[in-house]
């Protein structure tokens, strides 16, 4: 199961960064189609959010067709992300933990390693990764 960490300085409304997280696990392989995600009170429990934040962060995901509520059981994993290059034990992960470890050794904190990855993955794919990740507004309502 994911467990949710949500970063109050990060600038990211909360809901997106549980859509991002959860966005993520489905890339990785950590979640599975049928996986249940944790219930909306195992989440505030854990992060101290309100549960409304929570919810339309799981309405998103619905609206995408990654999970699907069933009543009275939880919010379910309806599709996969997962490509084979970018599981969670696959050798390009491996590779990329050896470079972060020589990029730390080389005196570059997580920020540094941050901006470089940006600025190379902006080169490479011509685009920000900031606009790319979320593609809408947030249609006025709180969380």
């Amino acid at each position: 199961m994911v467990e949710y960490r949500i970063d109050r300085r990060s600038g990211i409304a909360t809901y997106l960064q549980i859509v991002q997280q959860t966005k993520q696990a489905l890339r990785l392989g950590l979640l599975q189609p049928g996986d249940r995600l944790p219930t909306a009170r195992e989440v505030v429990a854990a992060t101290a959010i309100n549960p409304n934040t929570v919810l339309k962060a799981y309405r998103e995901l619905e609206r995408e067709g990654l999970v699907e509520p069933r009543p009275g059981l939880g919010t379910f994993v309806r599709r996969s992300l997962a490509r084979p290059g970018a599981a969670a034990d696959s050798p390009l992960r491996a590779e990329l933990a050896d470079w972060t470890d020589r990029a730390r050794a080389a005196g570059l904190d997580r920020e540094d390693v941050t901006a470089l990855v940006a600025s190379v993955l902006d080169e490479r794919f011509g685009e920000t990764a900031t606009l790319s990740e979320s593609g809408h507004e947030e249609d006025g309502e709180n969380g």
